[in-house]
């Protein structure tokens, strides 16, 4: 059963599935990776059911922002409504930092990777489907990684698994690849994972990695922060499993680096690669060009820097693209700090002409995490859900509808998580309940320490 998701979670699936190749008989079910792994028993974590919140080559510069562009000023008052169902995925470890999805056993469902900073764990979760979504998901621990930023599913080398890649800072600082059993009934096994640090990877803080393909060749792409971070490609070698046998392409040089998406930006069918960047110099959202060959030179595209300054004026967080305006062109939302979601239109298809579009952050949310495209309520227009830090005794999560497909929309902003979160990461819009509106899976840090999401009230209000 296919089960509707936001237009950027299955771009990024489709994505996926075409840099691996899927086998005909696994790319005609739902989505993704070509991994066809047998139901497994659930490892099941303490209980942990339904929780209702407290109500309550050179780079191509962008176009000057526009006087008419309102400036970042209090945002409008939220709604009194009551929060979204919380449900807890995990919340048996800590610091959980992120999901990233993929299909990883031919079940049309999409299951998520995880890595647990402060426990220094790296988990993966077997979607148990509708009917057992609301209750904590099969999981297993697929091994460890202190100060673990980042966790993805790749199939590294080739023989259908679903290994998972993380990327970690702290004192850490490695990028390890996490082999899946090639047994499908052993994945939730921990015991049959092992861990391989890629040699070329040790040294620097990694944020996030992907899986790229192009030219017939594949490689991670990865970003980092810090001192000599840079964004670049891991080149899978003949034999992955040799760690000694990667080696390091650098692409562009890096502050600190927030997002980083494998997407087309500009329609001739070639995986370029989306990021935003935190800090430094060249702080901002931007996308480089693949060249065809991944030996080639990639040009840094700028979509935008009209926030940043010195001291980090505007902060660049995690980014997400989808269309906005219903003009075809898939535009790109920021959420930058200290109070201001960007909307960056396109405006031509190749993705180098872009528009900024100031949208104050909601009063009363925390200051900006991330940003989501989808549609929550079914109108047929693009809804924001925004993910905040800093929401001690504030909105952790919240969503803004507007009036209508336009630039000087008026945005309305409604409760979502209420209070009681502190510091939420990333959210992707899915429909886990399958009720046939998007959910939002996402994960908190401080006060619930949990992966978790919120059910979409829409379809079933009681």
């Amino acid at each position: 059963m296919r089960h509707p998701m936001s237009s950027r979670a299955a771009e990024s699936c489709e994505g996926q599935a075409g840099a691996l190749q899927l086998p005909p008989a696994v790319s005609t079910m739902f989505l993704l990776l070509p991994i066809v792994l047998a139901a497994a028993t659930a490892v099941a974590p303490p209980s942990a059911s339904a929780i209702a919140p407290a109500a309550d080559a050179a780079a191509v510069a962008a176009p000057p922002p526009s006087a008419s562009v309102p400036q970042p000023a209090a945002g409008p008052p939220l709604a009194a409504e009551a929060p979204w169902k919380m449900h807890f995925i995990d919340n048996t470890s800590r610091g959980a930092d992120g999901v990233k999805l993929a299909d990883v056993n031919g079940d049309g469902l999409l299951d998520i990777a995880c890595g647990w900073e402060e426990g220094g764990q790296v988990r993966v979760y077997l979607n148990p489907g509708p009917r057992k979504v609301k209750e904590p998901w099969p999981r297993v621990t697929v091994g460890s990684a202190p100060d673990v930023e980042d966790a993805v599913f790749c199939d590294v080398d080739g023989d259908g698994a679903a290994d998972v890649v993380s990327c970690t800072e702290g004192s850490t600082r490695q990028v390890f690849i996490h082999w899946a059993p090639r047994e499908a009934s052993k994945y939730l096994d921990a015991a049959a994972w092992t861990t391989m640090p890629v040699a070329a990877g040790r040294g620097r803080q990694w944020m996030f990695c992907q899986l790229l393909a192009a030219g017939g060749q594949r490689a991670l792409a990865c970003g980092a922060k810090g001192p000599g971070a840079e964004i670049g490609l891991f080149m899978i070698p003949q034999d992955p499993r040799r760690p000694d046998a990667w080696s390091w392409r650098p692409l562009r040089p890096a502050g600190w680096i927030m997002s980083l998406e494998i997407i087309d930006m500009d329609g001739d069918s070639r995986p370029d690669v989306l990021y935003s960047d935190r800090k430094g110099t060249r702080q901002g959202a931007g996308w480089l060009r693949n060249p065809g060959a991944i030996e080639g030179a990639w040009e840094d595209v700028t979509i935008d820097n009209s926030l940043a300054g010195p001291g980090g004026a505007g902060t660049y967080m995690f980014l997400d693209y989808g269309d906005l305006d219903g003009d075809g062109l898939r535009d790109v939302v920021v959420a930058v700090k200290p109070a201001t979601l960007l909307w960056c239109r396109r405006l031509d298809a190749g993705g180098r002409r872009w528009k900024p579009v100031r949208i104050p952050w909601p009063a009363r949310a925390g200051t900006p995490k991330a940003a989501a495209v989808g549609d929550l309520d079914g109108d047929g227009r693009p809804d924001l859900v925004l993910t905040c830090e800093d929401a001690g005794g504030k909105e952790g999560v919240v969503w803004m509808g507007a009036d209508r497909n336009a630039e000087d929309a008026a945005w309305q902003t409604r409760v979502l998580s209420g209070k009681g979160g502190a510091k939420y990461d990333l959210v992707r819009l899915l429909d886990l309940d399958g009720d046939g509106d998007l959910d939002a899976l996402t994960c908190e840090e401080r006060a619930y320490n949990a992966v978790l999401w919120h059910e979409n009230p829409a379809r079933n209000p009681g």
